[in-house]
Protein backbone atom coordinates (compact mmCIF):
# COMPACT_ATOMS: atom_id res chain seq x y z
CA UNK A 1 0.00 0.00 0.00
CA UNK A 2 1.39 3.48 -0.89
CA UNK A 3 1.66 5.61 2.36
CA UNK A 4 2.72 9.27 2.99
CA UNK A 5 6.52 8.22 3.73
CA UNK A 6 6.85 6.22 0.54
CA UNK A 7 5.18 9.30 -1.76
CA UNK A 8 7.85 11.47 0.05
CA UNK A 9 10.51 9.25 -0.39
CA UNK A 10 9.54 9.42 -4.24
CA UNK A 11 9.22 13.03 -4.37
CA UNK A 12 12.56 14.21 -5.18
CA UNK A 13 13.19 11.75 -7.78
CA UNK A 14 9.89 12.56 -9.30
CA UNK A 15 11.18 16.25 -9.78
CA UNK A 16 14.33 14.54 -11.70
CA UNK A 17 11.87 12.48 -13.85
CA UNK A 18 9.86 15.85 -14.62
CA UNK A 19 12.91 17.78 -15.35
CA UNK A 20 14.47 15.26 -17.80
CA UNK A 21 10.80 14.65 -19.65
CA UNK A 22 10.17 18.42 -20.02
CA UNK A 23 13.74 19.07 -20.99
CA UNK A 24 13.67 15.92 -24.03
CA UNK A 25 10.54 17.50 -25.00
CA UNK A 26 11.72 20.90 -24.99
CA UNK A 27 15.08 19.83 -26.67
CA UNK A 28 12.54 18.46 -30.04
CA UNK A 29 11.81 22.34 -30.40
CA UNK A 30 15.76 23.07 -30.64
CA UNK A 31 16.24 20.34 -32.80
CA UNK A 32 13.60 20.77 -35.46
CA UNK A 33 14.76 24.27 -36.11
CA UNK A 34 18.16 23.64 -36.45
CA UNK A 35 17.96 20.07 -38.22
CA UNK A 36 14.65 19.49 -39.09
CA UNK A 37 14.08 16.66 -36.81
CA UNK A 38 12.24 15.00 -35.87
CA UNK A 39 9.74 17.48 -37.70
CA UNK A 40 10.45 20.29 -40.53
CA UNK A 41 12.22 23.44 -39.71
CA UNK A 42 9.81 26.30 -39.64
CA UNK A 43 10.06 27.82 -43.05
CA UNK A 44 11.18 31.37 -41.87
CA UNK A 45 14.22 29.94 -39.91
CA UNK A 46 17.24 31.74 -39.86
CA UNK A 47 20.15 30.92 -37.51
CA UNK A 48 21.09 34.67 -36.96
CA UNK A 49 17.46 35.56 -36.00
CA UNK A 50 15.07 35.35 -32.50
CA UNK A 51 13.77 32.29 -33.45
CA UNK A 52 17.72 31.23 -34.14
CA UNK A 53 18.79 32.36 -30.67
CA UNK A 54 15.49 30.66 -28.96
CA UNK A 55 16.36 27.42 -31.12
CA UNK A 56 19.89 28.16 -29.44
CA UNK A 57 18.60 28.08 -26.27
CA UNK A 58 15.77 25.37 -27.17
CA UNK A 59 18.57 23.12 -28.21
CA UNK A 60 21.41 23.40 -25.35
CA UNK A 61 19.04 24.50 -22.78
CA UNK A 62 17.41 21.05 -23.17
CA UNK A 63 20.48 19.05 -23.22
CA UNK A 64 21.98 20.97 -19.70
CA UNK A 65 18.70 20.48 -18.01
CA UNK A 66 18.27 17.05 -19.27
CA UNK A 67 21.78 15.70 -17.95
CA UNK A 68 21.53 17.97 -14.84
CA UNK A 69 24.31 19.89 -15.31
CA UNK A 70 23.62 23.93 -14.51
CA UNK A 71 20.08 23.28 -14.08
CA UNK A 72 18.69 26.16 -11.70
CA UNK A 73 20.59 28.90 -14.48
CA UNK A 74 19.47 26.80 -17.67
CA UNK A 75 15.62 26.60 -16.06
CA UNK A 76 15.50 30.30 -15.34
CA UNK A 77 16.95 31.11 -18.83
CA UNK A 78 14.09 28.71 -20.21
CA UNK A 79 11.58 30.15 -18.66
CA UNK A 80 12.37 33.41 -19.43
CA UNK A 81 12.52 32.57 -23.48
CA UNK A 82 8.74 30.82 -22.72
CA UNK A 83 7.57 34.00 -21.07
CA UNK A 84 9.10 35.74 -23.90
CA UNK A 85 7.18 33.74 -26.86
CA UNK A 86 4.42 33.38 -24.74
CA UNK A 87 3.96 37.44 -25.28
CA UNK A 88 5.48 37.65 -28.67
CA UNK A 89 3.55 34.82 -30.53
CA UNK A 90 0.46 34.33 -28.41
CA UNK A 91 -0.84 36.91 -26.27
CA UNK A 92 -1.82 39.17 -29.12
CA UNK A 93 -4.14 36.68 -30.65
CA UNK A 94 -6.30 36.44 -27.96
CA UNK A 95 -6.20 36.38 -23.80
CA UNK A 96 -7.38 32.53 -23.55
CA UNK A 97 -4.21 30.23 -24.28
CA UNK A 98 -6.51 27.56 -25.58
CA UNK A 99 -7.62 29.89 -28.47
CA UNK A 100 -3.95 31.69 -28.86
CA UNK A 101 -2.53 28.29 -28.95
CA UNK A 102 -0.14 29.04 -26.11
CA UNK A 103 -0.65 26.29 -23.20
CA UNK A 104 2.71 24.72 -24.01
CA UNK A 105 4.45 27.88 -23.61
CA UNK A 106 3.00 28.54 -20.47
CA UNK A 107 3.44 25.09 -19.23
CA UNK A 108 6.83 24.71 -20.27
CA UNK A 109 7.58 28.19 -18.48
CA UNK A 110 6.31 27.38 -15.06
CA UNK A 111 7.61 24.18 -14.91
CA UNK A 112 11.14 25.57 -15.56
CA UNK A 113 10.21 28.37 -13.06
CA UNK A 114 9.92 25.60 -10.81
CA UNK A 115 12.27 23.65 -11.18
CA UNK A 116 14.42 26.72 -11.09
CA UNK A 117 13.55 27.19 -7.71
CA UNK A 118 13.09 23.13 -6.75
CA UNK A 119 16.62 22.32 -8.09
CA UNK A 120 16.90 19.31 -10.48
CA UNK A 121 16.26 16.43 -7.89
CA UNK A 122 18.89 13.73 -7.11
CA UNK A 123 19.32 12.60 -10.70
CA UNK A 124 22.11 14.74 -12.43
CA UNK A 125 25.30 15.78 -12.68
CA UNK A 126 24.66 18.85 -10.31
CA UNK A 127 23.29 16.58 -7.85
CA UNK A 128 26.42 14.35 -8.55
CA UNK A 129 28.78 16.92 -8.18
CA UNK A 130 26.94 17.94 -4.91
CA UNK A 131 27.76 14.65 -3.39
CA UNK A 132 30.98 14.24 -4.35
CA UNK A 133 32.04 17.29 -2.59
Amino acid sequence: MINDAMLAAWAPRMLSVLRIMTALLFLQHGLSKFFAWPAAAPANFQVMSLIGFAAAIELIGGVLLAAGLFTRIAAVIMSGEMAFAYFMGHAGQSFFPQVNRGEAAIMFCFIFLYVAIAGGGPWGIDAARKAAK
